[in-house]
């Protein structure tokens, strides 16, 4: 059911940085407070009025002038103007387009990316949209893992025998380590910006308040991170900033100091690891000659020995909870922090223990600390049952550009020997690679390569500009959906609150006329609207928690009431504490049955990159490398405080932190006078892969030698230097280089840059508008 004329409209709607009491008048939204349940809202939440009737917004379906008038083939994309049509226009178009590409090359000529948060709520997902709508077809080339956490999707199914979902799923809930914990040990920090926003949404956020109180309780927090504030004052944390993509030594001499001192607790190591006379032969430099001792990582880090010796000593004799932020695993070896932190904790025996252990992604989600529900919010069937995929294609998320430019090329992934298929179409909805994806002069170049793109889009993204054709989304304001983040126990109705805007439609509506257009609509609609999918979807579901034993409200009452609790069965879950309590009874899913501290497998595949066990390997891009020498800045291009990613950068919440149009950098004051850079004035980040502009903050909360500036400013090319972005996106700096092998995970998160004033005139943004049309 879509929206319904009716003034003054309101209801709590879902997002992903927060829950939202929103009004509108039937057109616009008129008022969007933070709900009063929310007990840290977000000023996020700014973004989303005057967002959604912005000169950004795709008002009609466009097909690019030069694929409307030649036919499919590589051509200029991002260049070429648009030409607006009609949707007839468009589905009689794009409906040929696929019955060609399946007819003549099948299923694995096609890549469906759509990897993205496009909506919170559930059934208007727009990557479960356009799976099932591609597997109807007869399957498509899939993406595997994440940029957010691809190299602990690698490692950590070799070290716990668990995906990192389930991992972070199952981390020790927030409440254990309040109470619990004596010294919380946060290496990459627990960030605030990144907690107010969930997959899926959030409708309570607490960090700042847990935090808090974990610190009167008289717990310690360390915060290892290049920048101050990557952990909230509330935590009353010490700083500890080493060279940034060091943290792997600083974590083994901590290890060492364990090792050296027979601090570690040798019993839970030999009952619940295997593999650590491996590591220690590694650790006391046995292997090569070069024992990883506090006095060899202050070399490296630029702490000081003395201080990684008593935090190791503080460790062994407190209760420690170590977290490794996801931050830590996207650059180049990222698996060794991840592998380490696992490491360290075993050391300590402090796994299963309340407040104890391990932890992976705290401050980097909303809903990592959070308890498992007793079942996850129902959601679209991306797949149909046993029916067969047209193809059995993937590549790991990150490779993209790997596969558009080398078609059939052999490539290593996971103790796999691969081919990349060749890719004769992309249909990309609800995502924008041009934020997630590095080098993108580089993905400018691949993109163009395809014979045709597709983009679903409510916004003129830069995704959306290098697209042959292009339909407009609504947003999530303008349709009815539900709406629960993961592990949220709250699960909102989402009534739509206004029409859509212009032309817009539902995704599900575009797919379901698409698929009767070439003969697939019974096998995608199974003859249902969005409405009836929403209440078939929601009862099923609550059949099968209900006789579970979890009774729920029918479909009319939850809607009527617009929101219900899903219930938590274990509020202080606590990670492994099964299996420390007996292992042999609740073995891990390993080849051991227990921690791997030495993999087996792993030094099966022959990865130099990512040997057996966790070792130091130097970055190809840090503070130490030749390449500091011409470009001495680290740049940190970690995610930003106005937004998620990249939506909705053109919000008012968003645009106010711009300077000159720009998005900020933060370097530390000494650095800036070095260069003659003042706070507030415009500069140019360079290397040899590109350029960007960003408007400078001077803050003592920047290491030395450390440059910030936040991925997501849309991405807005110089017409005659793709590598030039004007806006500030540092993803034309950042390298696509995999963190290794096993992974072929992105290192986006770092790179080396140089700084300097601008000093030319002041170029014009092209990202506050639409593209050119004809």
């Amino acid at each position: 059911m879509q929206y319904t004329s009716q003034r003054d409209r309101s209801a709590t709607h879902l997002t992903h940085w927060g829950a939202a009491e929103i009004t509108s008048d039937g057109h616009r939204l008129t008022s969007v407070r933070p709900s009063p349940d929310d007990p840290e809202p977000t000023p996020v939440l700014e973004n989303l009025a005057d967002a959604q009737h912005h000169p950004t917004r795709i008002d009609r379906p466009h097909i690019r002038r030069g694929w409307l008038e030649n036919g499919p083939g590589p051509g200029p994309r991002g260049d070429d103007p648009f030409v607006p049509v009609s949707w007839e226009t468009a589905l009689e178009a794009l409906s040929g387009e696929l019955a060609r590409v399946y007819g003549e090359y099948g299923a694995g000529a096609v890549y469906g990316g759509s990897y993205g948060w496009g909506s919170a709520g559930r059934f208007h997902h727009a990557q479960s949209q356009v799976h099932r709508f591609l597997n109807a077809l007869g399957g498509y080339v899939q993406s595997v893992h994440s940029y957010s956490y691809g190299a602990s999707s690698a490692i950590l199914p070799y070290v716990l025998g668990t995906s990192a979902e389930w991992t972070m799923r199952g981390s020790t809930a927030w409440e254990v380590i309040a109470e619990h914990t004596g010294l919380l040990l946060a290496f990459g920090g627990i960030s605030g910006k990144n907690s107010q926003a969930g997959p899926g949404g959030v409708t309570r956020h607490t960090l700042r308040g847990t935090l808090r109180r974990t610190h009167e309780r008289g717990c310690r927090t360390v915060s290892v991170s290049p920048l101050r504030d990557d952990t909230p004052e509330e935590a009353g944390a010490e700083w500890l900033a080493p060279a940034p993509g060091t943290d792997t030594a600083l974590m083994l001499a901590l290890a060492h100091v364990l090792d050296a001192e027979d601090l570690a607790d040798r019993a839970f190591l030999s009952r619940c690891t295997t593999g650590y006379q491996r590591f220690a032969h590694y650790l006391r430099g046995s292997a090569d000659g070069v024992a990883k001792s506090p006095e060899w990582a202050a070399q490296l880090t630029g702490l000081d020995a003395v201080r990684i010796r008593e935090l190791a000593r503080e460790m062994a004799r407190t209760r420690t909870m170590i977290t490794v932020s996801w931050s830590l695993q996207r650059t180049h070896h990222g698996e060794q922090p991840v592998w380490l932190g696992v490491v360290l904790a075993a050391m300590l025996g402090q796994i299963g223990l309340p407040g104890g252990g391990f932890g992976h992604g705290y401050g980097s989600a909303a809903d990592i600390g959070r308890p498992r529900r007793v079942a996850s919010a129902p959601s679209l069937p991306q797949h149909f049952g046993a029916q067969a995929r047209g193809t059995s294609a993937y590549i790991p998320v990150a490779r993209i550009a790997d596969m558009l430019l080398n078609p059939g090329a052999a490539y290593e992934f996971d103790g796999r020997h691969l081919r990349y298929p060749e890719v004769r179409l992309v249909y990309w909805c609800g995502g924008n690679p041009f934020h997630h994806h590095q080098d993108l002069a580089r993905l400018r170049r691949a993109f163009r390569r395809p014979e045709t793109v597709v983009v679903h889009d409510p916004f003129w993204t830069a995704t959306a500009r290098h697209a042959d054709i292009v339909l407009p989304s609504t947003m999530s304001v303008e349709r009815d959906d539900f709406g629960s983040g993961s592990n949220d126990p709250t699960m909102l109705a989402m009534p739509a609150l206004t029409k859509p805007h212009a032309e817009a439609r539902d995704d599900y509506d575009v797919f379901a006329d698409l698929s009767r257009l070439l003969g697939r609509g019974e096998e995608f609609t199974r003859g249902r609207t969005s409405r009836e999918w929403l209440r078939s979807l929601y009862d099923d579901w609550r059949a099968r928690l209900t006789a579970d034993g979890h009774p729920l409200p029918d479909f009319d009452a939850f809607w009527a009431e617009g929101q219900l609790t899903i219930p938590v069965p274990e509020p202080g879950q606590i990670l492994l504490a099964d299996f420390r309590a007996d292992p042999e009874r609740h073995p891990l899913p390993t080849p051991s049955g227990r921690i791997e501290i030495h993999s087996e497998t792993v030094e099966g595949f022959g990865y130099h990159d990512c040997p057996g066990h966790p070792v130091w390997r130097e970055p190809a891009e840090w503070l130490g490398s030749p390449t500091a020498v011409r470009h001495p800045l680290h740049l940190v291009a970690n995610q930003p405080r106005t937004r998620l990613h990249s939506q909705l950068d053109v919000g008012a919440h968003s645009q106010a932190s711009k300077i000159h149009g720009r998005e900020p950098a933060r370097m530390h004051p000494e650095d800036a006078a070095a260069r003659g850079i003042e706070d507030g004035a415009l500069v140019l980040l360079r290397n040899g892969r590109g350029r960007c502009l960003a408007g400078v903050r001077l803050s003592e909360d920047v290491r030395r030698g450390v440059v910030q500036l936040a991925t997501g400013a849309w991405y807005d090319p110089d017409p005659d230097d793709p590598s030039f972005c004007r806006h500030g996106n540092p993803n034309v700096l950042t390298t696509d280089r995999p963190a290794s092998t096993l992974s072929q995970a992105t290192t986006g998160a770092h790179a080396l840059v140089e700084a300097e004033p601008w000093r030319g005139p002041v170029p014009e943004l092209s990202v506050l508008g639409p593209p050119e049309t004809v």
